[in-house]
């Protein structure tokens, strides 16, 4: 395993276009504006390729849940370039990032189910979001979907019913249930004892690589970095490299 960062990384350059999910350069990001304004991120290049697992570490603060939703489309930054599936997000009008969001599967540390409906029905809340899929069909592929995170016996159970961890394969079972080309997960395992954790990052880990798509984990939880092909850092708004052998 490599601890890398960007396209200093020979294999990288490598990469054919069709290749890269997602492609950075020279992005910056700032909050605030006039006397408030204060720069996030400095001058970021990184590229995720299809169907790799990728891990960002980073202190608290460093800017990697800000740059997370910056490749989720969740936020547009104004500097720099940030190509997802190749298209231009930088400036990227609202189309742009409806449309690119379609194509991502979240999963964060609250899991951020909602507790009037039950696991099945968080899950289709998902693919509903596809008008070319019927209520029918979007029924049958989140039953599909729990029964393969294991949890077949609770799709009718309410989030209050649900243990952590349980809770976390539901969140898992909506971020992968509409095959997307990248899962974007923000402290995946925080909440969850060392079991719970790996057989979650487990699940998606092995879903995801099924469906072919790219998985990036930001984490502080040292205990998962096995399952990443690639480790990024940051610091301060920085990306790191380092380019030595785990």
């Amino acid at each position: 395993m490599l601890l890398l960062n960007s396209e200093s990384n020979p294999v990288n350059n490598n990469t054919n276009d069709n290749d890269k999910v997602v492609e950075i350069t020279n992005l910056d990001f700032y909050f605030g504006s006039g006397a408030l304004k204060k720069q996030i991120l400095f001058d970021i290049n990184l590229t995720l390729k299809k169907g790799e697992v990728v891990i960002m570490k980073g202190p608290s603060g460093s800017g990697k849940t800000t740059l997370l939703t910056l490749m989720g489309a969740l936020r547009s930054s104004s500097h720099g370039s940030l190509k997802v599936f190749g298209k231009e997000l930088v400036n990227g009008k609202d189309k742009l990032l409806i449309e690119t969001r379609c194509n991502i599967g979240y999963i964060f540390q609250a899991h951020n189910l909602l507790k009037s409906l039950t696991a099945r029905q968080n899950v289709q809340m998902s693919i509903e979001l596809h008008n070319h899929i019927s209520s029918k069909e979007a029924k049958l592929r989140s039953i599909e979907m729990l029964n393969a995170v294991g949890l077949g016996d609770h799709i009718n159970y309410y989030p209050e019913n649900l243990s952590g961890g349980q809770k976390q394969r539901v969140a898992i079972a909506r971020a992968l249930v509409s095959h997307p080309k990248m899962v974007l997960a923000d402290e995946p395992t925080a909440a969850l004892d060392s079991k719970s954790g790996r057989d979650v990052v487990d699940i998606m880990e092995n879903l995801a690589k099924n469906q072919g798509c790219t998985i990036l984990i930001v984490t502080h939880d040292d205990r998962i970095l096995d399952v990443a092909e690639r480790i990024i850092e940051l610091e301060d708004g920085h990306l790191i490299s380092n380019l030595s052998e785990l």
